[in-house]
């Protein structure tokens, strides 16, 4: 059943758009942007030019049309019933690029691959980056939730971030402003991350190497990589490791439909071939449900969960469980 009607929308702006020079695409498929494979339909899917572009689009949208950021899709997931207004999803052409910033910096954008962002730092001899090898998504995610990993996270690294807002004003953040805390950003939520300013310090390229090595050793090892998933499921609890509870809990492994927490990495949830969204956010919820009911410890959603259930198909927080 189709959910939404982008052509209408897009018919609605008239002229206000007449200067925008990105693509916008009535109907788009998440399915195709998602690394998970599974998700609804965008009402309108708009990939901006460049910042001016972005900025003349949402001069232009009206306030009323609901709008949603994306990135490179590593780890979001897109309900079945799909997002009602806009959807911003940045292009690697305008916003891809990575290049030195002054001496042992780097300015990278939004969709610039966090590993793009440690080989840049490689190939000049700046150290502090290697954590970002490991990372499976793109800039613009690592600057809103703080992306981390192997003992190193964003904000040890940023200088300032740069972003659009929904009037289409530009605002420069420093790190303190950013509000950094474990897998999160206390960032306005509506701002649209156009690029990054980060700062390392002079390194040897061999040693620097070598610890990029370790990563993907690390990575290739213990996740399933090659799987159609979206990285870390669930952020580790204070003082826990969200895998070991989980294990724990004897959800190694569990199915629903066509979703299972990976046997080989039990935070990491995988669309085994045709999950929908709704088996993934169920086994997500169905886990959270026996983690609670074993140890007492609620886990919270490290993927970022979009858009709207399928009529009739809701999934409710612990499947219900009563956890107060």
């Amino acid at each position: 059943m189709k959910q939404v009607d982008g052509q209408k929308l897009l018919e609605s702006f008239g002229d206000a758009m007449k200067d925008v020079r990105g693509r916008m695409t009535p109907d788009a498929p998440m399915d195709r942007v998602t690394w998970f494979h599974a998700g609804g339909l965008a009402e309108l899917m708009f990939q901006p030019h460049d910042v001016d572009d972005l900025v003349t689009f949402l001069k232009g949208l009206p306030d009323d049309v609901p709008l949603t950021v994306v990135g490179v899709g590593s780890n979001l997931l897109v309900r079945d019933g799909g997002i009602r207004g806009v959807v911003v999803r940045l292009s690697a052409k305008g916003f891809g690029d990575v290049e030195l910033a002054g001496e042992n910096r780097i300015k990278a954008g939004a969709i610039c691959p966090d590993k793009n962002l440690s080989a840049m730092a490689l190939d000049n001899g700046i150290g502090g980056f290697a954590f970002y090898y490991g990372i499976p998504g793109s800039i613009g995610g690592a600057l809103r939730m703080n992306a981390g990993a192997n003992g190193g996270d964003t904000s040890e690294r940023l200088i300032e971030a740069h972003a659009v807002d929904r009037k289409g004003n530009i605002h420069v953040l420093s790190k303190a402003e950013m509000g950094y805390a474990y897998r999160h950003s206390s960032a306005p939520e509506g701002l649209i991350f156009t690029h990054g300013v980060f700062e390392g310090y002079a390194d040897d390229k061999a040693k620097i190497r070598q610890e990029m090595d370790a990563v993907r050793h690390h990575r290739e090892t213990v996740q399933p990589v090659r799987e159609k998933t979206g990285g870390s499921t669930f952020k580790n609890p204070e003082g826990h490791s969200a895998w070991v509870l989980i294990d724990e809990a004897g959800c190694r492994g569990v199915l629903n439909g066509g979703a299972q927490m990976s046997p080989l990495h039990c935070n990491f949830m995988i669309n085994t071939g045709q999950a929908t969204a709704h088996d993934l956010e169920y086994l997500g919820e169905m886990v959270r449900a026996r983690v609670f009911e074993h140890s007492g410890i609620k886990l919270e959603w490290e993927i970022k969960r979009l858009g709207n259930f399928m009529p009739g198909l809701e999934i409710k927080p612990f499947l219900g469980v009563t956890t107060e």
